[in-house]
């Protein structure tokens, strides 16, 4: 039987899929030596759009709350993660930023570093990879799994192939974000995938979401196949959008005869710990789903369709997102079948929004999509409908982009030219990738960084409770006979 280690995703991806990042530091310190004590190899934590989220609508420096949580887990390796050619955003973010926010979290105390580019440009993840080893991480690059004509076992083949020659990933992860990966084709790719990262010594990360309720049979499989590393989420921040609880990961394991490397006696306390914040927060809770074709189909990975409706939400059009679903399905087969996670699915996901709220489809093409077509990105996996193309050239914006061939590449020395000299690595990277009003708030606001418990203990008063829920209450007011109290924020 295997020996068995859990990445836990509770912090990074369980709060991506249902909270929508939103999740602060301070939220996650009350149970951080629970967390700490339990032995993950892993502990996933952040990424630049937390960080963008943060500032935006937080108000919080994730800079600090990303130091208050590695001093909160003094045991754990703590990963991040960056797209080899992006950052916050969908935006093409130039290699010497790439470079600088991989420096940066080395110094605060990040010693792994997820590294993903869903067009599966294997060189430009080694590159990546070789820096964040250079800077004292273990970089583990991605390969996502996709439904489509293009994404063959044969184009898998050859991308972990030039990924394992590339020397310098410590483990290679297997994603299926969308969690639209059956059994069947599973034990093949996963099979497939093993065989060829063990013959260059490298070990193998199961990412697999539980969109589609297989990921939990798709863990099992892969341990027949000798995957010895899987990921999951405790309870309240897993399944459905997310993965697979590690409560019923573990048990599973246990239950099979494989040794799992984990203290599992205080798991309770931390699903008790972020369900109770969930209910405050007016997040769901973690649940599981059915089998759902449509979902297969539209290839939504857990992430993007929690960030999906949250801006659904906002601007006042919940209503909307099955006909938007439907939408993507075509529009993804279009832009030549990009995998469905980080920044593609986004592209595709606005693309469709704009189509259906528009009443005309590709009236407007986003300017990401524009560089997405031009290339910028690197190149489409599959052949993009030639109307479409047509269609962007016929822009100035997408004219110009596809005149200049690539994204700019300013250096570090120009960057910090345009944005003051005197900046901390901190600060440029926050006022490059971010609007500088949020950042200023941000820094005005000051907000301590301090442990966050949930409002349960007030059951009893459920108007302190409402006060507190209510970000925009100013004050409150009581008084009882001729005395009066009023308190303002």
């Amino acid at each position: 039987m295997a020996r068995i280690e859990i990445v836990d995703q509770t912090l990074r991806d369980g709060q991506q899929s249902y909270w929508g990042m939103r999740m602060q530091a301070g939220q996650m310190l009350p149970v951080a030596e629970a967390i700490d004590s339990a032995g993950y190899r892993v502990v996933d934590l952040t990424g630049s759009s937390i960080f963008e989220v943060m500032v935006r609508f937080r108000r919080e420096n994730p800079w600090k709350g990303l130091d208050a949580i590695r001093a909160a887990l003094p045991s754990s390796t703590l990963r991040a993660g960056t797209r080899t050619n992006g950052i916050v955003g969908m935006n093409v973010t130039p290699d010497s930023i790439v470079e600088l926010w991989i420096r940066t979290l080395a110094k605060h105390g990040i010693e792994s570093l997820w590294i993903f580019d869903c067009l599966h440009d294997a060189e430009n993840m080694v590159r990546v990879a070789k820096v964040a080893r250079d800077a004292g991480l273990a970089p583990s690059p991605q390969l996502n799994f996709s439904e489509s004509p293009v994404h063959t076992d044969a184009y898998y083949a050859d991308v972990i192939d030039r990924m394992v020659a590339g020397g310098a990933a410590a483990t290679i992860i297997l994603g299926d974000e969308a969690g639209v990966m059956g059994p069947e084709r599973a034990r093949r790719w996963i099979r497939q995938s093993q065989e060829r990262a063990a013959a260059g010594g490298v070990p193998l990360e199961m990412h697999f979401h539980n969109r589609t309720a297989m990921a939990n049979l798709n863990h099992i499989i892969g341990v027949e196949e000798g995957v010895g590393i899987v990921h999951s989420a405790i309870s309240t921040l897993a399944n459905g959008v997310s993965m697979p609880s590690t409560e019923v990961t573990v048990d599973n394991l246990r239950r099979l005869g494989h040794e799992v490397a984990i203290d599992d006696s205080r798991f309770a306390e931390v699903a008790a710990h972020f369900g109770a914040l969930a209910d405050d927060e007016g997040f769901a809770r973690g649940a599981p789903v059915e089998y759902s074709v449509a979902a297969i189909q539209q290839q939504f990975p857990g992430g993007m369709m929690g960030t999906l409706r949250e801006q659904l939400k906002q601007v006042g059009m919940s209503d909307r997102l099955p006909e938007v679903l439907e939408e993507a399905i075509r529009v993804r087969e279009e832009m030549g079948w990009p995998i469905m996670a980080t920044p593609f699915s986004q592209l595709v996901g606005i693309q469709a929004l704009l189509n259906v709220v528009q009443g005309e489809r590709y009236a407007t093409i986003p300017d990401e999509n524009l560089m997405y077509l031009a290339g910028w990105y690197g190149k489409p996996p599959g052949e993009v409908e030639p109307e479409l193309l047509e269609r962007a050239a016929a822009t100035q914006r997408g004219r110009e982009m596809m005149d200049a061939g690539h994204a700019p590449q300013p250096s570090l020395k120009e960057i910090r030219a345009s944005y003051g000299e005197s900046l901390s690595d901190e600060e440029l990277l926050l006022r490059y990738l971010i609007p500088g009003s949020d950042v200023d708030e941000m820094y005005a606001a000051d907000n301590p960084i301090r442990p966050i418990r949930p409002l349960g203990d007030l059951a009893g008063l459920p108007w302190l409770r409402d006060l507190l829920r209510n970000g925009e209450a100013r004050g409150i007011s009581a008084s009882r006979g001729n005395v009066s109290v009023t308190l303002r924020r």
